[in-house]
């Protein structure tokens, strides 16, 4: 990947390539965590993995996007309401992932992904986002506690006795106003 990084809407033409970088970001992540290969997939999730990015491809409250670098995918994300019904979707969005390829890991896919979100949350104005990371996904907790997102007390189970831990982001501390044109 040397060229620039571009960030565009995702197609459902896009769907396999999505779902390739989801399963081989999904798979070093929990390799690291410790977790067994053969515990991470199985056919239901790879089911509920289409399912999921075609409600975030086509579903009109939900955006996915894909960071592109020399014509080829090498991160997504997907966001939208909060997921959980006892938060107001009028106060906090929730990202629901980041997944950059492993061969493009630290080299700044993240960071511009991250970066849609935040501005995603400032165009509808709300004040916060939320996440959720498995707790033995380091790498990921480093990443999210350097762009401002600390936990928030809330956990549920994950995979192999270890917890997804619940995140929020303050979104008004991150970005400068934008600046308006006089009328």
């Amino acid at each position: 990947m040397d060229g620039p990084i571009s960030v565009r809407e995702a197609t459902l033409a896009d769907l396999d390539r999505i779902l390739d970088v989801h399963a081989k970001a999904r798979t070093a992540y929990y390799r690291a965590g410790g977790l067994a290969l053969e515990a991470a997939p199985n056919p239901e999730t790879e089911r509920d993995r289409r399912t999921g990015w075609t409600s975030a491809i086509q579903g009109p409250d939900q955006r996915a996007v894909c960071a592109v670098a020399d014509g080829d995918i090498v991160g997504i994300a997907a966001m939208g309401p909060p997921l959980s019904p006892e938060v107001d979707a009028g106060t906090a969005s929730q990202l629901y992932q980041i997944q950059v390829r492993p061969d493009s890991w630290g080299r700044g896919v993240g960071g511009i992904l991250h970066a849609t979100f935040v501005r995603y949350l400032e165009d509808a104005a709300l004040p916060a986002g939320l996440l959720e990371v498995w707790e033995r996904n380091t790498r990921a907790r480093a990443f999210y506690a350097r762009h401002g997102w600390r936990p928030d007390g809330g956990f549920r189970p994950g995979p192999d006795d270890a917890n997804y831990i619940c995140l929020r982001l303050e979104s008004a501390t991150l970005l400068p106003p934008r600046e308006h044109a006089a009328t």
